[in-house]
């Protein structure tokens, strides 16, 4: 796992709650953890642009030089480059997985994926940052798919808000990315123009 720091003490901090289970802990407490955490900080530009970066490496649970180089790719893309490194993380094999309802978290999705349970167009691959292309079919190994996790996914267990980009038939763990996603369309919160900024200075 890329950041063993406890998740609900993580979502505190970033102000976003990372998992399911950290939901009701970060309503219950949304500001900081420590005990200056209800204070009132002066907040300076770098620092709110290094935590929106941070949010955003939270929410796909990837390293620091991977967000570095997805930026990299997608400042020489034409258009919005906060845009174009969103759509680029957005295609990542774990990212894919956790959004079709296959996984109940982005943590859950990478392990599924390292552990050779996810197959793209009937080939095994085991990178969560392997990008699947519009077109390319995800599908669940057939051994693996009596196993608890996967049984409670085919019964629709995390199917709520699967994205419009994304053709899914539960019942066979099965999904297609159709398209491209857009900006408005990917479930993750994040200014990705501060992001930018951050990368950018």
């Amino acid at each position: 796992m890329n950041n063993p720091r406890p998740k609900i003490k993580m979502s505190r901090a970033l102000g976003i709650p990372l998992t399911p289970k950290s939901v009701r802990y970060f309503e219950a407490r949304p500001y900081p953890p420590g005990e200056h955490g209800r204070g009132r900080k002066q907040e300076s530009d770098y620092k709110l642009r290094l935590r929106e970066k941070q949010r955003l490496r939270a929410q796909y649970n990837i390293r620091e030089t991977q967000l570095r180089n997805a930026f990299a790719k997608a400042a020489k893309v034409e258009g919005k480059t906060g845009e174009a490194l969103l759509v680029d993380l957005e295609r990542r094999l774990d990212a894919l997985v956790l959004r079709a309802g296959f996984a109940r978290t982005i943590y859950q999705a990478r392990q599924f994926v390292v552990h050779r349970h996810v197959l793209v167009n009937g080939r095994r691959v085991d990178r969560p940052s392997f990008r699947v292309r519009p077109g390319d079919v995800i599908s669940i190994a057939p051994r693996s798919r009596d196993t608890v996790p996967f049984a409670e996914a085919a019964a629709g267990a995390h199917a709520d808000g699967v994205p419009p980009y994304l053709e899914v038939r539960h019942e066979a763990l099965v999904a297609r990315l159709a398209r491209l996603p857009e900006r408005a369309e990917i479930p993750v919160i994040c200014d990705e123009q501060l992001v930018v900024e951050h990368y950018s200075r």
